[in-house]
């Protein structure tokens, strides 16, 4: 019995895949709780006109990354932080991946999660550091980061 999955199986498919199941498992089990439907031709089109559009959203979602991505590569954009330092150009503190997402926020309105940041650890002394940003699978962007000393 040709079947649609609805949500993942562990060991038989998943999500949105169309597969040969044994009957009995097909009407007991994955029928009868849900996870899976009949596959009969109006299902069939539903999921191919379901897919196109998860299609259509995937790649909008690409071209925005790829928009932010030459936003922040831009030569002019560095994101300007002050903070507190000694006099060897250490700081009192440090600058987690926090305080620049709300710096970019602040100063471009580019939103970014803090967690899609790839800081190492806290930047600890003023000067000049380059952040990686994953923007989207595939679509990373470097932000350069200038960390001041506090008047």
């Amino acid at each position: 019995m040709k079947v649609i999955f609805l949500e993942d199986v562990r060991g038989k498919g998943k999500r949105g895949q169309v597969k040969d199941v044994p009957d009995g498992y097909a009407q007991n089990f994955l029928i009868k709780n849900g996870k899976a439907k009949l596959a009969t031709r109006q299902a069939m089109s539903a999921l191919e006109g379901q897919q196109r559009l998860e299609a259509k959203k995937e790649a909008e979602q690409k071209a925005d990354a790829e928009a932010i991505k030459t936003k922040l590569e831009d030569d002019k954009s560095v994101v300007e932080i002050q903070s507190k330092a000694g006099e060897d150009s250490r700081l009192f503190g440090s600058i987690p991946s926090k305080q620049i997402a709300q710096a970019l926020d602040k100063q471009y309105q580019i939103k970014v999660d803090k967690r899609k940041m790839d800081l190492p650890e806290p930047i600890k002394a003023l000067g000049y550091r380059n952040v990686t940003v994953h923007l989207y699978p595939g679509v990373d962007a470097k932000i350069r980061v200038h960390v001041t000393a506090q008047k």
